[in-house]
């Protein structure tokens, strides 16, 4: 940990198309090596394939998105502390940003951990489970909730 200042958070500009922060925090997420236009193909993709579905609890696919993360993003997490030469899980709370960032990052796992063939039919279909309160991204989050609640006796431990 630095003993200097703490690092300046930078500004993500929304992205061109739908005028969305969250949606430009997604692709810079999705993004691999450096190719943002294949990230935006998928993400943009993925959206009109949530606009499509008529059976949906959203009005349109970035709404689906924003629930989608908010259903993902944790609030709680455990971080190794050492004490005494035993090292215990200690629940935390996480910060709105790191929440959001991990909730991002857990659905981009999950769908690319999904069987299907394009990546824009993964994520799409993992953000609908995500609004459905189901699938791998949601499962990650109660795990973790679950974690935390059983490691909650090491609280005192917290600084």
């Amino acid at each position: 940990m630095s003993r200097r200042r703490s690092a300046q958070r930078r500004v993500v500009q929304p992205d061109s198309v739908y005028n969305s922060v969250v949606c430009a925090k997604f692709i810079n997420a999705l993004m691999g090596k450096g190719k943002k236009t294949v990230a935006e193909k998928i993400l943009y993709g993925a959206i009109d394939l949530l606009n499509d579905q008529k059976d949906a609890d959203y009005t349109d696919g970035v709404d689906a998105l924003n629930k989608a993360i908010a259903a993902v993003s944790p609030g709680m997490e455990l971080r190794s502390r050492r004490v005494g030469g035993a090292t215990y899980s200690v629940p935390v709370p996480v910060s709105p940003h790191r929440s959001q960032a991990l909730g991002i990052r857990w659905l981009i796992a999950a769908a690319i951990a999904r069987s299907e063939h394009q990546m824009k039919n993964k994520l799409a279909q993992e953000i609908d489970n995500a609004c459905k309160n189901t699938g791998a991204a949601f499962k990650k989050r109660e795990d973790t909730r679950k974690m935390a609640e059983a490691n909650r006796a090491f609280s005192h431990f917290r600084w």
